[in-house]
């Protein structure tokens, strides 16, 4: 039995975190970039430290934490901004997703899904992942939910959408992809034969064989992985 990486993507309001809760009622391992991401800039860690170093203590809500959406209006406008916040928050959001990758592979667990948001445009980690997925609904489908979710108007709407990388050029680079722009039943049946085909599959990407030899060399290996990856 062998273990191997699948990375998981989509675009804003295409749908994928209706594609998470089934990967997880399936009882799949999904490590979520984004909750990592929060976790990261909690007050006091490294990364805390360094965002208000750069963008000034006017971001922090009254409890020290990040003001995300003031953050978020700074680096959305300004390019430069958000490649620095990226250089920032970017390392530590990878080392912690490594930590949750090593306890699912001592686990022995068949695969584990590394849910990204940005996979296919910082296009680094993808080729860490024996398979890609992608989230994928029609434009207009993706323009009407992110109109009706966030109660933006058609242009704003356009605005945040045409930030990201298009869906149809990301479904190029995906080796799955999970098309959404219909019901959530149609989307689940997707789901439930992605899965099956995962757990049949027998490419890898690290041999469970470590799992044999935890007790006696655990250590090391977490040692040397670590430092492959995070050089």
């Amino acid at each position: 039995s062998t273990m191997f990486l699948v990375g998981l993507s989509g675009g804003i309001a295409s749908g994928k975190s209706t594609v998470v809760a089934v990967l997880r009622e399936l009882g799949c391992a999904v490590i979520d970039a984004d909750v990592i991401a929060r976790q990261v800039v909690q007050p006091h860690s490294k990364a805390h430290q360094q965002i208000l170093q750069h963008f000034g203590t006017e971001i922090l809500l009254e409890n020290g934490e990040i003001n995300r959406e003031a953050l978020g209006n700074i680096v959305f406008s300004q390019p430069e901004k958000r490649r620095l916040l990226n250089s920032i928050t970017h390392p530590e959001i990878l080392k912690e997703m490594l930590k949750q990758v090593l306890k699912y592979f001592v686990l022995g667990y068949r695969y584990v899904i590394l849910d990204i948001p940005l996979l296919f445009e910082t296009r680094g980690l993808t080729r860490f992942m024996k398979y890609t997925v992608l989230v994928y609904c029609d434009p207009p489908t993706q323009l009407a939910r992110l109109m009706k979710r966030s109660g933006l108007g058609a242009a704003e709407a356009e605005a945040r959408i045409s930030s990201q990388l298009p869906l149809d050029e990301k479904r190029k680079w995906a080796t799955h992809v999970i098309d959404n722009s219909g019901d959530r039943e149609s989307t689940r049946r997707q789901v439930l034969r992605l899965h099956a085909r995962l757990e049949d599959s027998l490419d890898f990407l690290w041999a469970r064989l470590a799992v044999g030899t935890a007790v006696a060399g655990l250590g090391g290996l977490v040692f040397l992985l670590l430092r492959h990856f995070i050089s």
